[in-house]
C-alpha cells in the first residue's frame, strides 16, 4: 500500500493517513491523462465547463439544473446535474457546482440504505434542495460528491451533503465509496468531454472523496448524539465535509508517482492539500 501524507480533521480532532492501493494509483494516473485531454479539447474550443454544461447559455439561473433533463447514463445509471446558488448563499469563488449520484439499478450487490430509528416518527422533510429527477424504475439514488467550480470552470472544492438536500437514499460511507467504482458516464448530456471530466475527476480524487464520505458520517453521528434530532432531516446541517482542492496540485502529485515508481521499487510518500477547511457542522453550500 502507498500512504500518502497524514493531515489533521480541525473538527474531528483526530489525525488520518490516506492510505492508496498500487491499483487505485494506476486509476489515477489513467483519470490524470483524461483530465488534461480534456482541458486541451475545450481550450481548443475557446470554452470551458461552464459553458459546455450550460450550452452556452450567456447566463445562469439560480436553482436551475443544468443540462435541462440533467445526465443519465443509462447502462451505468450514473447521474449528475450542474447548478448555483442565489449569489447571496454562495461561497466566493464558486460560480457553481455539480452535484453526482448513482441510482439504483447501477450500485453494488450487498448495499443496503441506513435506516435510523427516529426515521419512522420523523416531520415531514424539508423540501430538498437539489433532488435528481427521477431516471430508470427505482426510487433509491444516491448521492456521491459535489464538486464546486469558479468562473473559469476549474474545481476548487469537493463537499458532502445531508441526506434532506437531495432527497436521497441515506447508505453508509463504505458502502457509497463502493458505488464510486460504479460511476461512469459514457451517454447522455450536451457534452461528451464534460462526462469524461466529471468521471475522471471521482477517480483521480477518490481518496478524498472516500474520507469526505466518512467524514460526512461522524459529522452526522456527532450531531445526532448531541442535539437528539431527526438529522438527515434538520435543516441547519447542510454541508457534512468539504474541502478545498486545488487541481494542478493533485496532477503534480500523480506525476511524481509516475516518475518516482521506479525507484529500486521503493514507493513514494506524498503529502496532500491539508482537509481541514470545511469539516463538520455547517449551513453553507
Amino acid at each position: 500500500m502507498f500512504t500518502w501524507g497524514g493531515w489533521e480533521l480541525a473538527d474531528l480532532d483526530r489525525s488520518e493517513r490516506l492510505r492508496v492501493s498500487q491499483a487505485e494509483i494506476d486509476r489515477m494516473i489513467a483519470a490524470a491523462a483524461v483530465i488534461r485531454n480534456c482541458r486541451s479539447e475545450l481550450a481548443a474550443c475557446n470554452t470551458n465547463l461552464v459553458g459546455e454544461v450550460t450550452e452556452g447559455a450567456p447566463a445562469i439561473c439560480s436553482w436551475r439544473h443544468y443540462p435541462d433533463g440533467e445526465v443519465y447514463d443509462p447502462k451505468s445509471h450514473a447521474q449528475y446535474f450542474f447548478h448555483a446558488h442565489a449569489q447571496a448563499s454562495r461561497q466566493d469563488p464558486e460560480r457553481g457546482h455539480f452535484h453526482t449520484f448513482l441510482r439504483a439499478e447501477g450500485m453494488p450487490s450487498g448495499v443496503t440504505p441506513l435506516l435510523l430509528p427516529e426515521l419512522a416518527l420523523a416531520d415531514p422533510a424539508p423540501a430538498p434542495q437539489a433532488a435528481p429527477l427521477k431516471h430508470g424504475t427505482r426510487e433509491e439514488v444516491s448521492h456521491l460528491i459535489a464538486i464546486a467550480i469558479d468562473p473559469r470552470g476549474e474545481p476548487i472544492r469537493l463537499f458532502t451533503t445531508n441526506r434532506w438536500v437531495t432527497g436521497e437514499t441515506w447508505y453508509r460511507a463504505d458502502d457509497v465509496i463502493k458505488m464510486l467504482d460504479h460511476f461512469a458516464v459514457m451517454d447522455g448530456g450536451p457534452s461528451v468531454v464534460l462526462n469524461r471530466w466529471i468521471g475522471a475527476m471521482v477517480e483521480l480524487f477518490r481518496p478524498q472523496i472516500a474520507a469526505l464520505l466518512h467524514a460526512r458520517d461522524e459529522t452526522v453521528m456527532a450531531w445526532r448524539r448531541r442535539r437528539r434530532t431527526h438529522v438527515l432531516e434538520d435543516p441547519r446541517l447542510e454541508i457534512t465535509s468539504s474541502l478545498d482542492i486545488e487541481l494542478d496540485t493533485q496532477l503534480a502529485i500523480i506525476d511524481r508517482v509516475c516518475d518516482r515508481s521506479g525507484d529500486d521499487g521503493v514507493r513514494p510518500t506524498h503529502g496532500l492539500p491539508p482537509m481541514a477547511e470545511g469539516w463538520g457542522e455547517s449551513v453553507a453550500g
